[in-house]
């Protein structure tokens, strides 16, 4: 019997530290730390300043902060994944409250009926935006929502291969392949023309085989354009025997055909434009759904709310279905290691969708692609300017070419800083062949009147390089 100093801390006797190193294989607490960088500062080393008061800490901190650049201050047209939207304070009233503000899944039933009703009207809403039947109540982001579709397209077909957009997010891309490569699975690009960034379908239809998994597109793309020929894509995935993956952006979908009428299995995307703030780029809102196929839903990952009725049927109540596939339940037989969800941003997207419905989704995409068309074709009259993919429709994202500017576009985005102006993301190393290209993004936050001084300010920042 082992006698603890502190009842609360029961590691703090040397006896049971010399257990616990020796139960993990290694001899010190040192061994443990022994992958951070020697450079990395150890709490013994710390130079922590004195103690200070609440009002200290406080004016210390905000003059931190306040180092930061924010969107409230300066005119964003950053784009590639998180996006500056409208969010409205009635989203932020209603999250707010305590019934809702918890980012945790509500495991008792019996005394979470409120936030049970918040996700289940959610994956209600984006079934019937995307005319898909099942969906859950959320991932991480879509990066994490591409890595689980592909794994989960392994496991129903039992192949190892999937074919992806060559312009396609760095960032979804390298998660895909921490989600893939433990399974030695084949990532293979999609061939994708630099006029208007259409798919090759001669291509694909040579490259598929009986090996491959699934075929995964973007619409809109990482980049901005439509992709054309939906049906044809999905027709040569399922010839094949394979599944057919959209990635969408769900604002898009207010005048955009929805992936559940051009024959897609699994839909993902991300659903931080619903009511979500971009926080620096996080949390985000993972989207994921699919065919009511029960091959399909048992390999489903993440949890459903669903609805059901007490016994006699008087009334009705929500609870958590089909979760036996998490690995805080079935550990390593899990189809996945997700054990949580981002519950609050869920609810957040439930109360935007509900604000916004079917009338409210169609006008805001009816402005976005009008405010690309007209971004668009302002910035592609100035002299030295490209558009590359031009010879397409753009939903909120497209490429601008700086290369007869003797590759500064660098240096002009540095200069936009100075005029309270946050430019595009630089693309050259992701993408060679653009060139010295940006990615620009306009939103509802944008008018006429902002993409005109970006303009203007622009004209003048070239000049001045030149």
């Amino acid at each position: 019997m082992i006698k603890l100093s502190n009842p609360y801390i029961p590691n703090d006797t040397d006896e049971i530290k010399q257990r616990l190193l020796k139960g993990i294989g290694i001899r010190s607490v040192e061994e443990v730390f022994v992958d951070i960088p020697k450079k990395v500062p150890r709490m013994k080393n710390l130079s922590l300043p004195k103690a200070k008061s609440e009002v200290e800490v406080r004016r210390e901190v905000e003059r931190i902060l306040s180092k930061n650049i924010t969107t409230k201050d300066y005119l964003s047209f950053l784009g590639g994944g998180v996006w500056n939207h409208y969010v409205p304070s009635v989203v932020d009233a209603i999250a707010s409250r305590g019934e809702f503000l918890t980012s945790y899944t509500p495991y008792q039933p019996e005394i979470s009926q409120g936030m049970l009703q918040s996700l289940f009207e959610y994956q209600s809403m984006i079934a019937e935006l995307i005319e898909i039947d099942v969906v859950n109540s959320s991932m991480y982001d879509w990066a994490s929502s591409l890595g689980e579709a592909a794994r989960m397209a392994t496991r129903v077909t039992h192949r190892n291969e999937v074919f992806i957009p060559h312009f396609i997010s760095p960032n979804r891309l390298i998660t895909l392949k921490s989600y893939t490569d433990p399974l030695g699975m084949r990532i293979r690009e999609l061939s994708q023309s630099l006029y208007n960034g259409q798919i090759n379908l001669e291509d694909i239809k040579e490259k598929v085989s009986s090996k491959t998994a699934a075929i995964y597109i973007e619409n809109p793309s990482y980049l901005g354009f439509i992709i054309h020929h939906l049906k044809d894509l999905s027709e040569i995935a399922h010839e094949c025997g394979s599944l057919f993956i959209v990635g969408v952006d769900p604002i898009s979908l207010g005048i955009l055909k929805p992936p559940g009428k051009y024959g897609a299995d699994i839909v993902i995307g991300e659903g931080q434009p619903l009511g979500n703030y971009m926080n620096y780029g996080g949390p985000l809102l993972g989207i994921f759904a699919c065919r009511n196929n029960p091959q399909l839903v048992r390999q489903f990952p993440g949890r459903i709310v669903g609805i059901t009725t007490t016994h006699d049927g008087t009334e009705r109540g929500y609870c958590m279905v089909l979760q036996t596939r998490e690995q805080h339940i079935r550990r390593e037989k899990a189809t996945s290691n997700i054990c949580s969800n981002h519950a609050l941003c869920v609810v957040r997207a439930a109360i935007y969708m509900s604000l916004l419905g079917r009338e409210g989704f169609r006008k805001l995409g009816e402005y976005l692609l009008a405010i690309t068309q007209y971004a668009k074709k302002r910035l592609s009259m100035i002299e030295g300017l490209e558009i590359p993919l031009l010879d397409n429709c753009h939903f909120k994202d497209f490429t601008v070419n700086f290369d007869e500017v003797k590759k500064r576009g660098v240096k002009i985005n540095n200069q936009l800083l100075k005029h309270r102006i946050i430019g595009g993301k630089a693309l050259g190393k992701d993408f060679p062949e653009l060139g010295n290209t940006f990615l620009y993004s306009v939103t509802e936050m944008h008018t006429q009147t902002d993409v005109d001084a970006l303009v203007t300010i622009l004209k003048n920042v070239m000049e001045d390089l030149i």
